[in-house]
């Protein structure tokens, strides 16, 4: 189905209040996965017109998502991606490893932005960063929509290329995600040294249940507890 391409509206609307001139889109993806990093993207793109069929990553299919990431890193002005490992993931929660992604990569940028376009009602950036929260900010803002891609298409590749000895996992096709196949080699094999050993799946594995991390606090626990997915067959 056709959907209504992504505009500079918003960034139009933070120029004319804010005086802001340098505007990052930001956008992550490896929120919901059980394996791998959480990934963020700030693109600028100025107020130039997109390349066609530019939206949000999810709704453009793996081999034409592939070919955008391609046009969009020669049309941005500037982009630069931001990681928070497993790790960080366990140690700090969600909220706080997508800040941290999040600030890696707008540090990451040649020049500074004086505002954000966060996609989503939450905004997890905070101060110092003057951010604008923007629902469906991936299918409505162009900068959004292109940090998007350029986030979804590094991440994915960098799972698909995991050594080898985890080809049981399915990695290269689930990203990370959960799925039947990536199921049942959990089931069978346990996590990798790639897996948030935090999460709620563990529970469901009663040979791998001893191998959970109990987060810092509850309140970090109980801010990503909506963005878990739950280990059912």
């Amino acid at each position: 189905m056709p959907y209504e391409p992504p505009t500079h509206t918003v960034e139009r609307s933070i120029r004319a209040t804010t005086g802001a001139k340098t505007i990052a889109g930001v956008d992550e993806v490896g929120r919901g996965a059980w394996a791998g990093p959480v990934t963020v993207c700030a693109a600028v793109t100025g107020l130039r017109r997109p390349p066609e069929g530019l939206t949000d990553s999810k709704l453009i299919s793996p081999k034409r998502r592939a070919e955008l990431a391609v046009e969009l890193e020669r049309w941005v002005t500037s982009h630069a991606l931001g990681h928070a490992s497993p790790e960080e993931i366990d140690a700090l929660g969600m909220t706080a490893a997508l800040r941290l992604a999040a600030c890696r990569a707008l540090d990451a940028l040649p020049v500074r932005p004086d505002a954000v376009i966060l996609d989503g009602k939450h905004d997890y950036l905070g101060d110092p960063w003057r951010v604008r929260t923007v629902i469906k900010g991936d299918q409505s803002c162009v900068a959004v929509a292109a940090a998007s891609v350029l986030a979804k298409v590094r991440r994915d590749a960098m799972m698909a290329e995991l050594p080898g000895e985890f080809a049981d996992f399915g990695f290269s096709a689930n990203a990370g995600y959960p799925s039947p196949v990536h199921k049942a080699a959990l089931e069978a094999l346990g996590p990798t040294p790639y897996h948030r050993l935090s999460w709620a799946y563990l529970d469901a594995l009663p040979r791998w249940r001893h191998l959970k991390k109990v987060r810092l606090s509850a309140e970090a626990a109980e801010l990503e507890s909506g963005g878990q997915l739950g280990f059912e067959f």
